[in-house]
């Protein structure tokens, strides 16, 4: 896969740690999806964000990016919580879940990602114009981003997407190329 000579600086560790390891996670899925490249991203929507779906293995690899100083750079946010980060406690929710949430939710706010916490990005400001690169995590905020928006993201996993934020990269293949984005059915609907 190529590199550009900004990306090899990242692969390299000359940004950090934090950038390094990130660059390193999309050049393997780069290589797993054969992608001639990388693309440029002008915004990131980031799952793997309930304490019940990344554990404490997730909460780690996050605050080691904390601790790392892993910054964003390109607008993200986050997909919903495991819990309602305000009234937790009237919905029956433990402390000690809780407690781990909010250090999830917290660590990705330490990275400047915004932390609003829905499936929804497009309302609340993260809106790619036609034909942008993004790098989207939920399912129905993807084909709303590829359809809707006209702009260009695959459904990336929750450290992909992360990554992706970290670096403003994502890996070319798939929605991200013209071959990617052929229409195989057409519905025509007629109205008065």
């Amino acid at each position: 896969m190529h590199l550009t000579r900004e990306e090899e600086k990242m692969y390299a560790g000359e940004y950090g740690p934090a950038v390094a390891k990130s660059m390193e996670i999309l050049v393997a899925l780069g290589d797993i999806y054969q992608a001639n490249g990388m693309v440029e991203v002008v915004s990131a929507q980031i799952s793997g964000v309930s304490y019940k779906t990344i554990g404490d293995a997730g909460l780690e690899y996050l605050e080691d990016l904390v601790g790392e100083g892993a910054q964003v750079r390109v607008p993200s946010t986050l997909n919903p919580a495991g819990v309602d980060l305000d009234q937790w406690h009237e919905l029956g929710f433990s402390e000690e879940f809780t407690k781990k949430q909010l250090l999830i939710v917290d660590s990705y706010r330490k990275m400047g990602i915004s932390t609003t916490c829905t499936c929804t990005p497009y309302l609340v400001g993260n809106v790619p114009i036609l034909g942008s690169h993004v790098a989207w995590s939920e399912s129905s905020a993807v084909c709303y981003a590829n359809s809707v928006l006209g702009a260009r993201t695959n459904r990336e996993g929750g450290p992909g997407a992360l990554s992706a934020a970290i670096c403003g990269r994502t890996p070319n293949y798939g929605y991200h190329l013209d071959e990617g984005r052929i229409p195989n059915l057409l519905v025509e609907v007629e109205t008065p």
